[in-house]
């Protein structure tokens, strides 16, 4: 029943993350359980049948928690489940071990059954490291009339080489498979394509077609048939679908497998090799020949017939495979091609032979074919060529071309191996033999090498994909030691330089060696230390990143082959030695190398670690006193302690028993937990006065602790609740026990605790997360405890070496997934109550609390959001992370941060955001780091903003001219700059449009919540486009629509709203462009960069309507966003500071002085630049003047010009003597404008003049009659605006009151005017 509950809580996981295959799996052995259950609560079982049913239960339940990775539950022979406390260690193991090989036995039966391809082994849950094509062949449509052979395989592009064997299909001349059974049926299975075939850059399915028929198509029945004739290709990108970016609904089905499904295998190895795999594959590719046309007037047509043979001549049988889908031929022969002297077949066959490879050899005939089937019947082999498949030396033949000596000679001879084995058969070989004695080997009569008789050449390629035979010497030797054992000890040297991707091919032989060399040859001891350092180096091998995945290999090993059981008395005597002579400096390094293999060191010895913890267990407290007692001197205490210490930590770290093992790894904890403890007292009995303190073995002692305390074997909220309940109800919390004692000893050290600081602040720190709340409130005092000791003792009276390790180290612990709100919170509680009562400590400690709280939340929303698709919202908290460290000048920690944003960047094509993010270090740092191959790749990285590349350009250029002198790179840099000022005015750059997004509910994260950001949108980014993403990030929120600031019910609601409009950027020119005629493609880069202002005006009524002027009540909200930081930066979006809000009579004088700077841009431009185009001015001059416009001012002296509005607003009185003399000014700039008008006047534009003038002459005289006349002086064609004095002689400034002063826009200080009245 209680299976059945934990089943249950799997099964519903299953279900919700849609894995059919296991969801099913689980269901039936559920509903399995479910029947049997029914019938043993019946009581209708007869006793046997019952017994039997049991049993079958237990079997089941025991099958289904291995795959559902649940714990293994040991057993007695009558099923019931052993009490670890009733039965001995050495018992409860063997019984982990027997219960273990029966489920593994069980699961690959299961397996067998369900699957009839071979799936490596690899167990029902984990990841797969072998992968295949499954290809469906439909049909073949060409019209050949002849039979056909059609030759499929995988094919690298980019290195110009076949990865497969062929799948091979024979197709006949009447449009359907040569086999009919195989019509609709043709399928295969491309297998044992690893990770890195899966990434190759292309991959192409390639279809090679050969026709089978006469040498022409057209020859007809006395011709030679049967010929294999070269006639097409196909080729298929399948780059895609290996990558899966095909949307193929069936690439995650199961494929039918049937009996007809050919395998064709990769010409190479899987990505990892198990034990029990064997294979025995030579792959032999007809590369090209070249022969001689002898007597005839044209060349031959050569065809290449391919057999195996033994050392006596006898023919292999079927040992050639052309391609999957077939069995094997005896011959094999090439295709033909008509009269080419220099033939080139690239064709590959596999051949299969068995292990006695030895006495195999392949033989190649070479015979002319004609195509009139009379001549070809006399045509007899003109030649041979063979290779032996294994060296002289053992080894087999090695990868790579051969140029075989094609011989030639009588036909008897040629088939006859004992005539021509003895005769080299490579070129390479023949020199060698010939080089020695100056001879010719052509010593058979009528039987000589080509090289002295033609001219004819011979080339093959093979590829060895073997576990049986190798192509390495010494690893040979190591293999065949019974037979060259007085060369042991130089094999097993040895085998330490053999290249690592060979021994894991051979790795179960390799370690059978190994075990057995050490178990039969016993009475030698120095082949046990050489075993042992052999052993090290392939454990190391292993623990490679580059053959890590062999590591089930291993585990599979240890489970189901190592049967060396008394292995491990041997491992267990050169380990002590080892680590008893720790202090000779000539086995340093193999014992680091041997404590580096440990945990499968300890696999072999797993039988040696449960008698080491059965003796534990058996031992009480007089058993450790006595033991303690019998140390002669303190120094053997030490070294006894030391030893323990390192041994247990070793043991702890490195697991002995599989993971599953949860009863032996929770009564292994328990053993050791009460022997440290009774060392605990020897520590403090010994080792703690002032003149006996030591150091390294305290130090010891309290990583031994903390590794106790956080191995994963002991994390039960990890676990599920019937398993939590299970370990606590028998064990209880081990963490809480050893934490205690952690604390205890820590407070005990007293003086000593300064030498722990910083050291012991890591591993304290990993205590404290774990996430037990009294094992927190215990331990969390001791970082108060280590503040004030270093405040105390270390003489500088503050705590900075805590603070700065403690701030690491956090770093370090949450980003790897550790910590949460509620250590947050109990750390800033109790570290503020504990500093606020310190005399000293109040202030310095309640910032250090506060500092730590404001860092754990920044790193939580970091973690919490590293794993959001949102790469923005990752890009917000590490910003803010890095903020941090900047703020706190841990410069290490900060670039980490500043790396993290970069990619983040780059992997969102945010290349100048990247750019600034880098610049950031490169601030960080004393001068730039040049880069002689680029001297220009920090300002190239700023793609279109060429503004800032020629800024930092000239700082690298100062550097180059008169620091490091480098003239040339100095040169190239100038170039690019000067790319870069042509580029500013002539390239098309489109400009950004900027957004508001307001995040307001409780529901958005604590770094978006309720507050404003602005963003920089993409090139071409439409609002509508910029809308859709913010709510695909957001799918639950809702778009506001006003752009209304919300009040605090919407502030405060659960719920997600979002709202976005578009800003405009305030233009904030540099210093040295005021007051000059700037082109204008200068002035747009500053538009839309280097901005940090931005505005936004919302229309609003306030108070009622009036009919007669709606604009007297219309309002107008001008937002202004001030941002920390300008734009472009470090990121694309940076949160608004500031709101504004504008009166209508200010909107009225902003108006008016925007309309009088166009006036005066247009003016000035046109002063400058006489070839301007008329037209733009034409268009603002009649928007003015027009009549039903009259400047606007009618509106505003009804709105304010009046009594009544005065005695409203008394304070506006300035304000609206301000906009009379703007009206008045706009006369004087208007008339310029006519004038500059005038003279570039045309025949089509005289009426429209002549309009413009006459209208002008009438708003003028209204103007000057109302507010005044004011005149413009020319002053060296030069326009410079001074203060206007008003008719009261009161002196007002003519700039706006408003933030977007005249003095941030171009040309605005450009008149000389004067008052007259």
């Amino acid at each position: 029943t209680s299976t059945l509950r934990e089943w249950a809580v799997i099964w519903h996981k299953l279900y919700v993350d849609n894995k059919t295959t296991q969801f099913r799996h689980v269901q039936q052995m559920t509903y399995s359980l479910i029947e049997w259950r029914s019938q043993i609560l019946s009581g209708t079982l007869p006793k046997d049948e019952l017994a039997e049913l049991k049993k079958k239960v237990t079997a089941k339940i025991d099958y289904g928690n291995r795959i559902l990775g649940l714990d293994l539950v040991v057993r007695d022979d009558n099923g019931n489940i052993l009490d670890p406390d009733e039965t001995s260690t050495i018992s409860l193991f063997k019984a982990h071990e027997t219960a273990s090989k029966r489920i593994d036995e069980r699961i690959q039966e299961e397996k067998s059954l369900q699957q009839n391809l071979d799936l490596r082994g690899q167990p029902i849950f984990n990841t797969t490291h072998t992968y295949s094509l499954y290809v469906n062949f439909k049909n073949f449509v060409c019209n050949i009339g002849e039979d056909a052979e059609l030759l499929m395989s995988l094919y690298d592009p980019d290195l110009s080489k076949f990865i497969s064997e062929n799948y091979l299909v024979r197709w006949g001349s009447n449009g359907m498979p040569k086999e009919i059974e195989k019509l609709n049926n043709l399928q295969a299975v491309f297998t044992d394509l690893s990770s890195s075939d899966l990434i190759r850059p292309k991959i192409s399915l390639v279809c090679q077609i050969v026709r089978v028929g006469h040498m022409e198509l057209k020859d007809g029945k006395k011709h030679t048939c049967g010929l294999r004739r070269p006639f097409g290709v196909a080729v298929m990108d399948i780059t895609d679908i290996i990558h899966g970016k095909v949307d193929d609904e069936e690439k995650q089905h199961f494929i039918p497998f049937q009996q007809s499904t050919a395998v064709a295998r990769k010409m190479g190895f899987p990505e990892i090799i198990l034990p029990g795999d064997v294979r025995n594959d030579i792959y032999v590719t007809l590369v090209q020949g070249e022969f001689d046309k002898g007597k005839k007037k044209t060349p031959k047509n050569v065809e290449v017939t391919m057999s195996v043979h033994d050392e006596d001549g006898n023919l292999q049988e079927k040992a050639i495979h052309p391609g999957a889908g077939y069995e094997g031929v005896s011959e094999y022969k090439s295709v033909v091609y008509y009269q080419v002297k220099q033939p080139c077949w690239y064709e590959t066959v596999k051949v299969s032979v068995c292990i006695y490879i030895s006495r195999c050899h392949l033989r190649f005939t070479f015979r002319h074919r004609s195509s009139q089937e009379s001549r070809d019947k006399s045509e007899r082999a003109f030649g041979m060529g063979f290779v032996k498949l294994m060296n002289a030396d053992g080894t087999t033949l090695q990868d790579g071309k051969h140029n075989l000596i094609v011989y030639k000679g009588d036909n008897k001879k040629m088939e006859d191996a004992k005539c021509y084995l003895t005769l080299p058969c490579t070129k390479m070989e023949m020199e060698e033999k010939e080089a020695p004695s100056g001879k010719n080997l052509h010593h058979l009569a009528n039987f000589t090498p080509t090289k002295d008789s033609t001219k004819d050449s011979f080339q093959i390629a093979t590829l060895i994909c073997s576990t049986k035979l190798t192509q390495n010497v010494d690893l040979l030797g190591l293999l065949n030691w019974r037979s060259n054992s007085q060369n042991i000890a130089h094999n097993l040297r040895k085998l330490m330089e053999v290249e690592g991707g060979e021994i894991v091919k051979f790795l179960q032989d390799t370690l059978d060696a190994l075990f057995n060399i050490m178990m039969e040859m016993s009475e030698n001891e120095t082949y046990d230390f050489l075993v042992f350092d052999a052993l090290v180096f392939i454990i190391s091998l292993i623990g490679d990143i580059k053959f890590q995945h062999f590591n089930p290999v291993l585990e599979t090993y240890i489970y189901k082959h190592f049967s060396a059981t008394l292995a491990y008395m041997k491992l267990t005597k050169v380990l002590n030695c080892y680590v008893g002579n720790a202090d000779d400096s000539s086995k340093t390094e193999l014992l680091f190398a041997a404590l580096k293999a440990l945990k499968y060191l300890f696999r072999f010895i797993g039988i040696f670690v449960a008698c080491m913890t059965a003796i534990l267990r058996q031992m009480d407290d007089f058993h450790y006193n006595h033991y303690i007692n019998t140390f002669k001197t303190r120094q053997d205490i030490i070294d006894f302690l030391m030893e323990t210490f390192i041994m247990f930590k070793d043991l702890i770290g490195k697991n002995v028993y599989a993971a599953d093992w949860m009863v032996m790894n929770m009564m292994q904890s328990r053993v050791f937990l009460r022997a440290v403890n009774q060392f605990t007292s020897v520590l403090n009995r010994f080792f703690l006065d002032q003149a006996n303190f030591e150091l390294q073995l305290w130090n010891n002692y309290f990583h031994l602790a903390v590794a106790f305390l956080t191995h994963e074997s002991l994390q039960l909220e990890t676990f599920s609740q019937a398993k939590r309940n299970k370990i606590i109800k028998k064990y209880g919390d081990m963490r809480k026990e050893i934490g205690f004692k952690i604390r205890d000893m820590w407070y005990n050290l007293g003086p000593h605790k300064i030498k722990f600081i910083p050291a012991m602040v890591g591993p304290i720190l990993e205590v404290t997360l774990v996430p037990e709340p009294e094992l927190r409130k215990a331990t969390i005092p001791i970082f108060f405890d280590m503040m004030q000791c270093e405040f105390n003792f270390s003489g500088n009276r503050n705590f900075h070496m805590f603070e700065n390790e403690l701030i690491t180290k956090l770093d370090q612990e949450v980003e790897g997934g550790r910590g949460d709100e509620q250590y947050k919170i109990l750390l800033e509680k109790l570290l503020l109550e504990h500093c606020r009562k310190h005399k000293y400590l109040s202030a310095s400690g309640e910032v250090f609390a506060l500092l730590v709280s404001s860092l754990l939340e920044n790193l939580l929303d970091y973690r919490t959001i590293m794993h959001d698709e949102s790469k923005e919202n990752r890009m917000s908290c590490t910003v803010n992370v890095l903020n941090f460290y900047k703020e706190k000048k841990r410069e290490d920690i900060y670039i980490r941060y500043l790396y993290k944003l970069r990619d983040l960047h780059t992997d969102c094509e945010n290349f100048t955001e990247a750019a600034y993010t880098l610049l950031l270090h490169a601030e960080l740092l004393q001068s730039f780091v040049l880069c002689s191959s680029s001297p220009t790749c920090l300002p190239s990285s700023f793609m279109e903003m060429w503004e800032k590349a020629i800024q930092l350009s000239k700082e690298l250029a100062d550097m180059y001219e008169n620091k490091v002198f480098d003239y040339e790179g100095l040169g190239n840099l100038l170039k690019k700059r000067a790319t870069f000022y042509e580029n500013i005015m002539k390239a098309m750059r489109p400009q950004p449009e900027y957004f508001a997004v307001g995040y307001y509910g409780q529901g958005f994260p604590s770094f978006l919540r309720n507050k404003i950001f602005i963003y920089r949108g993409k090139e071409y980014e439409r609002r509508e486009d910029f809308n859709l993403k913010l709510l695909t990030q957001f799918p639950s929120a809702e778009k506001m629509t006003s752009t209304a600031p919300p009040g605090e019910e919407i502030k405060s609601s659960p719920k997600q709203y979002v709202q976005c409009f578009i800003v405009k950027p305030v233009m904030n020119l540099p210093p040295n462009y005021k007051d000059k005629p700037v082109p204008e493609q200068i002035l747009n880069y500053y538009r839309a960069n280097e901005v940090q202002q931005f505005t936004h005006s919302r229309p609003f009524r306030k108070g009622e309507k009036d009919p007669e002027n709606e604009f007297a009540t219309m309002w107008i909200e001008r937002t202004t966003y001030t941002t920390a930081y300008s734009f472009p930066g470090i990121l694309k979006w940076f949160e608004v500071k500031q709101v504004t809000t504008i009166s209508p009579l200010e909107n009225a004088i902003e108006t008016m002085e925007l309309t009088n700077e166009k006036i005066s841009n247009i003016v000035q431009q046109h002063v400058w630049d006489r070839s301007l185009p008329v037209h733009p001015l034409s268009m603002l001059l009649n928007g003015i003047v027009d009549p039903a416009v009259m400047g606007g001012y009618t509106n505003y002296e009804k709105a304010f010009f009046t009594e009544k509005y005065l005695q409203e607003h008394p304070e506006d009185q300035d304000k609206i003597e301000l906009l009379k003399q703007l009206i008045a000014l706009q006369m004087p700039l208007l008339a310029e404008g006519i004038r500059i008008h005038g003279e570039k006047l045309t025949e089509q534009l005289k009426p429209l003049h002549d309009r413009l003038t006459a209208c002008f002459k009438e708003l003028k005289k209204k103007v000057e009659k109302q507010y005044g006349v004011i005149t413009l002086v020319s002053l060296s064609c030069c326009l410079v605006r001074l203060s206007v004095t008003s008719v009261a002689s009161s002196v007002v400034s003519t700039s706006s009151t408003s933030s977007d002063s005249t003095s941030s826009r171009p040309g605005s200080d450009g008149l000389v005017i004067s008052l007259c009245t």
